[in-house]
């Protein structure tokens, strides 16, 4: 990256110019060279930072106001500094993959997702659904195992990944995979639940998530107006109060 390069370049000149042309102690040279780098790599990195924030924050703006086609450019845009710092690109990936599988532009957003950033287990959860969806149940597992080695800590993508796993017909994998997710979580009340759900034979309740698990698109058009009907009349029982 050049952040990175620029620096080390930076670093290299200020100890030949000090020990070649001032007459520098070489031991003090190499500290200001160390100082040079590590100064510069951050007031860098900190400034491409603060571009690419200012992008996702338009971008959230635009998502928030139904201008998903605008918020997508904006992040596009945010390519021109992927060779600047580390991790950009892949983040930038996974935010655009995750707009457009909200779309359901799946194929157009299976692109971008294939590119995003591991760390970024809403994306890799997506991806896992688009492999399954696309019977490739290999490359599903090793999306998910990926996501939660990354995000052992989130209890939706083990339930997720669980999820998928019983609905292609592996369910003890998908117990197997509760399980280990309760160890990495630390426990989990729905974690718990649902690997009990799991040994008696029953569906998993992923509901609960509300639309943390709605936006993974996994539930029949049907179901999503059944709870948006019971929300709408749960909302008009309090305002009648």
């Amino acid at each position: 990256m050049l952040n990175l390069a620029l620096s080390l370049l930076a670093s290299v000149l200020v100890h030949l110019g000090l020990t070649l042309f001032a007459g520098v102690e070489p031991w003090i040279a190499a500290a200001a060279s160390i100082v040079t780098f590590f100064l510069l790599y951050f007031l860098m990195t900190r400034f491409i930072m603060k571009k690419i924030g200012i992008l996702m924050e338009g971008a959230q703006r635009d998502l928030q106001a139904g201008r998903a086609e605008k918020a997508v450019k904006a992040l596009q845009g945010g390519f021109k500094y992927a060779k600047w710092q580390f991790y950009i690109k892949g983040q930038l990936n996974a935010q655009i993959g995750t707009i457009l599988y909200l779309k359901r532009d799946f194929n157009e957003a299976f692109d971008y997702l294939q590119k995003g950033f591991v760390r970024h287990w809403v994306a890799m959860g997506m991806l896992g659904i688009c492999y399954m969806k696309r019977n490739k149940p290999e490359k599903m597992r090793d999306t998910f195992e990926k996501a939660t080695a990354a995000s052992r800590k989130e209890p939706m993508i083990w339930n997720l990944y669980a999820y998928c796993l019983e609905k292609i017909g592996q369910k003890d994998r998908a117990i197997a995979v509760m399980e280990k997710g309760i160890k990495k979580v630390g426990g989990n009340d729905t974690l718990q639940e649902n690997l009990d759900l799991l040994k008696a034979g029953k569906k998993m309740k992923m509901q609960e998530f509300g639309d943390l698990w709605y936006q993974f698109h996994l539930e029949s058009q049907g179901t999503l107006i059944k709870q948006q009907t019971k929300a709408m009349q749960g909302r008009r029982k309090i305002q009648r109060r």
